[in-house]
């Protein structure tokens, strides 16, 4: 579902920089149109032929890159982002069987992929063919040395970092216009500078076994060039899978297909691009890009489909849960793909940078029925347990925060399976159990919290949320067993304080008292 880097260019005025791209010292557009034919919008005006020309100008455009390649020292160049016309083109040629890749490569038409160095002889002949709009299309480059790219209308762009003087005489003696412009407007530049590619890498796989599990089954779509092959992933399955994937693979996850084939079709747009993927009896997924005067043909080879689905073309509109960039077989990421942004991109970034005790601020966003707090840190959801919302008893997270409040509290954990990051309000703020236990011996008069068939809670400070000990039935005066009621005043004696265990053990009986002291139940 990759959609063509084609651009064109509706007026000859001088390109701008796009943004992160890397611009070369020497960046020439060459054309055969003569800059004196334009007018102040830069608009051609010009009697020269817009359509590609297969005589002297190709061959002077081909002519002027072996000159400028020679000036520079360059003897090779690396495809970048392949393109194969598919149902959108852009040319104002008909598309040419074999796209004009037809012997260029020893291996077939599986060499034209990102990466691939070629000789210069085989660049020309891949320029040629975009020249001509034969339907292939790439970036030609050497690292950040030299570049080769080639727009609609007979347009080349080239840069070094040499000024290569003899080239460019050599492209006016060959009757073509060179001029120098900021850059070159094919400098490649994804859609989002601050997005980094992501590779099929363990994170990667550790995210897609969670996802597989979490859904049961997903599909993978396996893009290599412009085609593309699906496969169902479930948890027997995905080894197989992912031993099969072609190397440089642009890789996207989506979620299972509809088994109620209907209620697919009906998901179809008025009109639009958008690409049907079904899945027949026999487990065969064929996928196919169609806009709305093909519908109706198309829906109609679902009548035997098992499941099916619809994605849409345009860029936003519908996201894989994840994607991925396919290193080669010796394990290097050399693929410039782009991975799109996902839902989840921005967590899975943000979460790679989080630490276990690094402290963060957030936004309590809601208090689940189980008593989960969520909070917003920075436009991620973590969450505490109620056990992590104050060293001292509650009832409920209210009784400590509220939606809506701001808190810093301190990362446990990051669990980048399961995208999970459990916070603790409690571990910033001071620990009062170890002046608990300096209170040991203490004599203490406390209202009881609770009855239990093994004894009684007692509270043994004066304040709402005050540690409760436990004087278990051993330690209650005989009197008092059968008759002290919740809200009772009891005096006790701290006998005991278990820091690890957050326990407080209290005495009845030590606290040399008998009977209970009548006061207002809490």
């Amino acid at each position: 579902m990759l959609t063509s880097a084609w651009a064109a260019e509706p007026t000859l005025g001088t390109p701008s920089a796009h943004p992160g791209s890397s611009v070369r010292p020497f960046v020439y557009r060459i054309t055969k149109y003569d800059p004196a034919d334009r007018d102040e919008r830069g608009h051609y005006t010009g009697a020269e032929d817009t359509v590609s020309d297969h005589g002297p100008v190709e061959e002077a455009c081909l002519a002027a890159i072996a000159a400028f390649a020679e000036a520079a020292g360059i003897d090779r160049l690396e495809i970048r982002e392949p393109q194969i016309g598919g149902f959108v083109h852009f040319g104002l040629e008909p598309q040419v069987d074999g796209y004009g890749l037809t012997g260029l490569f020893p291996a077939g038409p599986a060499g034209f992929h990102d990466g691939a160095l070629v000789p210069i002889g085989v660049g020309l002949e891949l320029v040629r063919a975009m020249l001509r709009d034969n339907g292939a299309w790439c970036r030609l480059e050497a690292g950040e040395a030299f570049t080769v790219h080639v727009g609609w209308d007979q347009y080349l762009y080239i840069g070094s970092k040499l000024p290569c003087e003899p080239a460019l005489a050599r492209t006016r003696t060959l009757g073509l216009f060179p001029e120098r412009v900021d850059a070159s407007p094919y400098d490649f530049a994804p859609d989002d500078p601050a997005y980094v590619q992501r590779p099929a890498d363990a994170d990667f796989w550790a995210r897609l076994h969670w996802t597989v599990s979490t859904h049961r089954a997903v599909f993978l779509e396996e893009v290599a060039v412009n085609a593309s092959r699906w496969h169902r992933l479930t948890r027997d399955t995905i080894g197989t899978v992912r031993s099969k994937l072609a190397p440089r693979s642009q890789l996207a996850v989506w979620p299972d297909l509809l088994t109620d084939v209907d209620t697919a079709v009906a998901a179809l747009p008025d009109e639009g691009l958008v690409e049907i993927v079904w899945e027949d009896e026999d487990g065969q997924i064929t996928s196919t890009v169609v806009d709305e005067t093909q519908f109706e043909a198309v829906t109609s080879q679902l009548a035997t489909a098992r499941a099916a689905g619809v994605v849409s073309m345009y860029a936003g509109e519908d996201l894989p849960l994840l994607t991925a960039v396919l290193p080669d077989s010796d394990g290097v990421l050399r693929a410039r793909w782009q991975t799109e942004p996902t839902p989840s991109d921005r967590d899975w970034a943000f979460l790679k940078a989080l630490r276990r005790g690094q402290l963060v601020t957030g936004t309590v966003t809601s208090i689940a029925s189980f008593g989960v707090t969520f909070v917003d840190i920075g436009g991620f959801t973590a969450m505490i347990n109620i056990p992590e919302l104050s060293w001292r008893p509650l009832n409920h997270p209210s009784d400590v925060v509220n939606v809506g409040q701001e808190v810093t509290a301190e990362v446990l954990g990051v669990d980048m399976v399961r995208e999970r990051v459990p916070l603790s309000l409690r571990a910033v703020q001071e620990d009062p159990w170890p002046q608990v236990a300096q209170r040991i011996g203490e004599v203490v008069i406390g209202p009881v919290t609770k009855i239990v068939p093994f004894g009684v809670f007692v509270r043994i400070e004066d304040r709402e949320d005050g540690f409760q000990g436990l004087v278990h039935t051993s330690e209650l005066d005989e009197s008092t067993r059968d008759v002290a009621e919740v809200g009772d005043a009891l005096t006790v004696k701290i006998i005991d304080v278990d820091l690890a265990r957050r326990r407080i053990a209290l005495s009845h009986v030590q606290a040399g008292t008998s009977g209970t002291q009548s006061q207002p139940r809490a």
